[in-house]
């Protein structure tokens, strides 16, 4: 996402709600290739090997089918994220393509857009960025070692509410080299829509993904991943704001933590090979064509008080904060995690991997 212009209005909107001067806010900014692209969910489906779609996993090499619910990091030995110690682990679903003839194939990722001097993310070749936001550092409490959570429903097709809730939202690219970058994620109808879009996107399609700012303060999980969990009272927070109070049920607030995909849906723009009625062709893997189920989940494993620090650090932007531990990209991508489930990731194939399975 570019932040030239974007970055000081978002502040400037965002600052009277911590004291004036907008030079406080810390957004971290930094990319994650994946670890490994597999069948498998600990946070859902724990044990459950394969589960139910496929994922892009990212972050450290602690993930498998079953994993600890202790800290992760003390498990993990190396991570693909810029931040050497974060060995938190980061999913989406993957993005197929259906042709005309009816079978499918991976959309693949690209890297992201140049920002902040920050050369590692442009070459991840794909995997996530990933943002975390302190609006009001010194207030804003770290997750803690164990600690979970989900955004968003993989079984949802539709919302009778079409306005954006600011939680999870596509954007079509209108050119290459991440044309139409503008404006903050899920804010605006005008670019960026809830379902995945019906036209063909000149530079590919962007996701993102935000999650709950407020916690309860005492459980790191709840039996859906979600109700440890909550939105500020008055909806959740413009992207890079504190927004309004949080529920007293939740008063803890938390780090603002967003996922950025961007697929290179461009191979496919060929509407010749689109469904005969000119349908939208793209998919999540849960079988999802409506891009309502858009989903993301988290499992923290950042290295002892790294994020507490760079929360309370006022004004860090990019890649780049208190002190903290980074690497280059050759030795990010040399971390990897074995694929458990052997299934053709970037073939054509007759069917989505486990889309015949009932899903949690």
């Amino acid at each position: 996402m570019f932040w030239t212009t974007l970055l000081f209005a978002a502040l400037a909107e965002a600052a009277p709600q911590f004291g004036g001067g907008f030079g406080g806010t810390t957004m971290l900014r930094f990319g994650c290739p994946n670890v490994v692209i597999d069948r498998l969910d600990p946070l859902v489906n724990p044990g459950q090997i394969p589960s139910a779609h496929v994922h892009q996993i990212v972050g450290g090499n602690a993930f498998n089918a079953t994993m600890t619910t202790n800290d992760v990091s003390a498990a993990a030995t190396c991570t693909t994220c810029q931040f050497s110690e974060d060995f938190s682990n980061y999913w989406t679903a993957n993005l197929y393509f259906k042709a005309r003839n009816g079978t499918y194939k991976r959309v693949p990722q690209k890297g992201h857009a140049l920002q902040f001097n920050d050369q590692f993310s442009t070459q991840t070749q794909g995997g996530i960025l990933v943002y975390y936001v302190s609006a009001q550092p010194g207030q804003i409490t770290a997750f803690k070692p164990g600690f979970r959570m989900l955004s968003g429903d993989a079984m949802a097709r539709s919302r009778p509410d079409k306005t954006l809730q600011r939680q999870n939202c596509f954007r079509c690219y209108t050119g290459p080299n991440y044309g139409g970058d503008v404006g903050a994620p899920c804010m605006d109808n005008n670019v960026d829509s809830e379902a995945l879009p019906n036209k063909i996107c000149p530079g590919g399609i962007r996701s993102n993904i935000l999650f709950p700012t407020c916690w309860d303060g005492k459980n790191l999980d709840s039996p859906n991943h979600k109700d440890h969990v909550a939105y500020p009272t008055s909806g959740p927070a413009n992207f890079l704001s504190l927004g309004g109070t949080c529920p007293s049920t939740h008063p803890v607030r938390i780090p603002q933590l967003m996922y950025e995909v961007v697929w290179d849906t461009t191979p496919f723009n060929d509407k010749s090979i689109w469904p005969e009625d000119g349908s939208q062709p793209f998919y999540l893997s849960t079988g999802d064509n409506t891009g309502y189920g858009q989903h993301g989940d988290y499992v923290f494993g950042w290295k002892g008080d790294a994020l507490q620090r760079a929360m309370d650090t006022s004004g860090c932007m990019g890649a780049r904060c208190a002190n903290l531990q980074t690497q280059q990209i050759t030795t990010a991508r040399q971390c990897s995690v074995k694929k458990v489930v052997a299934e053709d990731e970037d073939g054509w194939l007759t069917e989505l991997p486990g889309v015949s399975m009932p899903m949690a």
